[in-house]
């Protein structure tokens, strides 16, 4: 009775262990994806003397098409024959909703001209965390009635407050630096300003329909399974899909500057060398947080591009702002970055809320849903064995 019981507690022990890493591991993954999603940005202040026209057609280039592809080539087996296989429909619908992100990245820019930094940044990173992650909640409405859905709801609001708190901090910082004479990009008075959140509105709005792309290519990461790519893989197939719709935006606007302004030539030229090095880095940089936050939101089953998209975006913005306050940008303004840390705080917040979330029942799952878990579950205790 003795061994018995032992073994009993062992496997009962065992089991928790298991559940524990089920929902460890992909939080884990999503918070390193975030971590880089918010430092990308680092390397765009090392273009010169290149233009920005080909530094970004570099970086487009890597990010959205080489990178991707080379990844899914490894995670994917058979990835050409999962293409063609897949629905033309889950294929366009991907193209699609990646080409409209990429109008949003251009207008990004804009709006900066017209509305400054840190209006810009937070409106875009407050509408791409709700839309991206509410337009797939809410094509799961046998969600609507499960215990998650409040708990998920509530993480979703109060990281929007976190947001309008960092704008807010912004907006002071940029009033107090204009005050003591100095030049803030953007910030227009008058009817261009309000032509400017008119802009950055829709900008946002685009900018969140990357993850709704994803959740459309879905049937790629399904044909992808089919082939045999495992679970927490198989999404690198509708990424691809997705992020070259993107590039076919980017990367033709970047060509467009590049013969409108003949400015093909500062590829090349003394010291350019550098400007390459930190175009490829941060294209790498940028498509290693999607990888993870792809591979962090399968292992979270279902909801994974609901909860794990919030929990990415709003983690990115605190990281950047680390940054930002570390490179002294908040120098001198101790007031507003009072109200950066408050709102900082807040988004902490809504991704404990989140992270609980997914630990919550969600209804019922149908027969595919309990196998996909059943897999991912595999997946993660082989990681964990290792």
């Amino acid at each position: 009775m003795s061994r018995t019981g032992s073994r009993r507690r062992s496997q009962e022990t065992g089991a928790q262990w298991v559940a524990g890493m089920e929902f460890a591991v992909p939080i884990l993954i999503v918070i390193a994806a975030g971590f880089l999603l918010g430092s990308f940005g680092a390397g765009m202040k090392h273009i010169a003397p290149m233009r920005w026209e080909a530094w970004w057609l570099i970086y487009s280039l890597l990010s959205l098409v080489l990178f991707p592809v080379a990844w899914a080539l490894l995670a994917v087996p058979s990835l050409w024959e999962v293409l063609a296989a897949a629905p033309g429909d889950a294929v366009a619908k991907g193209m699609l909703f990646g080409a409209l992100w990429g109008i949003g990245g251009i207008m990004f820019g804009i709006s900066i001209t017209y509305v400054g930094v840190a209006i810009t940044y937070g409106v875009v990173i407050g509408l791409s965390a709700a839309v991206g992650a509410m337009v797939p909640l809410l094509q799961k409405p046998e969600v609507v009635s499960s215990p998650a859905f409040p708990c998920i709801l509530l993480g979703i609001l109060v990281m929007l407050g976190g947001v309008v708190l960092s704008v807010y901090a912004g907006v002071r910082r940029d009033q107090q630096q204009v005050a003591a004479g100095k030049q803030i990009c953007g910030l227009k008075t008058g009817k261009d300003f309000r032509l400017g959140l008119v802009i950055v509105a829709i900008c946002g709005a685009f900018s969140s329909v990357l993850n709704v792309g994803y959740v459309a290519a879905g049937p790629l990461a399904e044909k992808a399974r089919d082939f045999g790519a495992l679970p927490r893989n198989s999404g690198f197939a509708a990424w691809v899909v997705v992020l070259f719709g993107g590039f076919l935006i980017n990367g033709g606007y970047a060509a467009f500057l590049l013969t409108r302004n003949r400015t093909w030539h500062t590829f090349r030229g003394p010291g350019v060398g550098k400007a390459w090095s930190w175009s490829m880095l941060t294209g790498l940089v940028w498509f290693a947080a999607f990888g993870l936050y792809g591979q962090g939101a399968a292992l979270m089953g279902e909801m994974g591009p609901v909860i794990g998209w919030a929990i990415y975006v709003g983690l990115g913005l605190m990281v950047g702002t680390v940054w930002a306050l570390l490179g002294g940008e908040w120098k001198g303004a101790a007031g507003p970055l009072r109200i950066m840390l408050a709102g900082i705080a807040v988004l902490v917040a809504a991704c404990c809320i989140l992270a609980y979330a997914n630990r919550l029942p969600r209804g019922l799952p149908s027969q595919d849903a309990a196998v996909l878990h059943t897999q991912e579950g595999a997946v993660v205790w082989t990681v964990a064995k290792s």
